[in-house]
């Protein structure tokens, strides 16, 4: 069965990088947050002011999956307005198996 094709927006990945760069600086001046973290996670950015790039981003989760990697999402603005990031890291609680 084929995959279905992502239409890729305008600049995303120029976007995408932006925001992980804002959360790997928030991350290196505030290494505690890594102690609420699993290891080997799977970064989604959702940015909360461009709905555009969310769904982008979702999307490829969607297709591609996390390699069996622990999902951390993380939630921030994408247009700070000359303010510090502060992301909001969300990390899903696996679902357990429904017995049959």
């Amino acid at each position: 069965m084929a995959q279905a094709k992502i239409n890729t927006p305008a600049n995303i990945v120029e976007r995408n990088l932006l925001l992980t760069g804002e959360i790997m600086r928030y991350l290196l001046n505030h290494p505690q947050t890594f102690d609420i973290l699993p290891d080997k996670f799977e970064l989604v950015v959702l940015p909360e002011d461009d709905p555009e790039m969310r769904l982008y981003n979702l999307e490829l989760l969607d297709k591609y999956g996390s390699e069996g990697r622990p999902i951390v999402f993380a939630r921030l603005k994408s247009h700070p307005a000359m303010q510090p990031v502060a992301p909001n890291f969300f990390i899903p609680a696996p679902i357990a198996a429904q017995e049959a």
